[in-house]
């Protein structure tokens, strides 16, 4: 074997696994863990049945590869998002609107809805999974928007005492009218919908935590610009 087949197996492996896990997900958010089948699963990503078995086992460690692979997909697409957040803007709500626009499109992202829907569904099956799918994505993405906020306030700009409990407020403002606009993940939202939501989901968290040269009044708790340690940021996976 030549050294560009030695470097092509691994990929064609590394390959064959991912059209495994997106068939697998498609299966499984279409058909619910219970009806799904590795048959079903197997011809959805064209491969022979052994080859399942082979690179990720059966029924239930697939489901649990798929689960926590897509949580961290999505995860790095938040993370990327996050990115472009600002550290000392000009205009902060305008800054927190387009950052905002590029998490919400994280969220209903088609893989990142089928996520949520498969949590939701078998938690009862798989209460572990609920935790390990948390850690593989949603709290690592709060924990890098709490430090991200953190900043804004020591700034100068936001008055928060607890980032990680703002990082969760900023996200729930965020995405509260999605579940509904998407008909929970199952079709595309309006990208004007979308923006309108985005923007009064900011428009609120500014009026609780900007400080009061970056509002149209006092918020609450005007004067501590001081953050206090960052709590747990265990809560519902996004």
């Amino acid at each position: 074997m030549s050294d560009g087949d030695t470097r092509a197996a691994p990929r064609g492996r590394m390959d064959k696994r991912q059209a495994i896990i997106d068939a697998a997900l498609r299966v499984f958010a279409r058909e619910g863990y219970g009806q799904a089948s590795v048959d079903a699963i197997a011809a959805e990503a064209g491969v022979a049945k052994p080859t399942i078995y082979n690179h990720l086992g059966g029924k239930e460690n697939l489901f649990r590869h798929v689960l926590t692979e897509v949580a961290a997909r999505s995860n790095a697409r938040t993370l990327a998002a996050l990115r472009t957040f600002p550290s000392d803007p000009q205009d902060l709500r305008s800054h927190l609107t387009t950052v905002g626009l590029r998490l919400a499109e994280c969220f209903v992202d088609e893989q990142s809805s089928a996520l949520r829907r498969l949590v939701h569904a078998e938690i009862g099956r798989f209460p572990d999974l609920f935790d390990t799918v948390l850690e593989s994505g949603p709290n690592q993405a709060i924990e890098a928007l709490a430090g991200r906020l953190a900043r804004l306030a020591n700034a100068g700009h936001l008055t928060i005492r607890d980032p990680i409990r703002a990082a969760r407020q900023f996200i729930a403002l965020l995405t509260d009218e999605l579940p509904v606009l998407s008909a929970l993940g199952t079709r595309p939202v309006d990208p004007e919908d979308l923006k309108r939501a985005v923007a009064a989901g900011v428009d609120t968290f500014l009026l609780a935590f900007a400080a009061r040269s970056n509002a149209n009044g006092p918020a609450p708790g005007e004067g501590a610009s001081a953050v206090e340690p960052a709590g747990s940021a265990r809560g519902e996976p996004r």
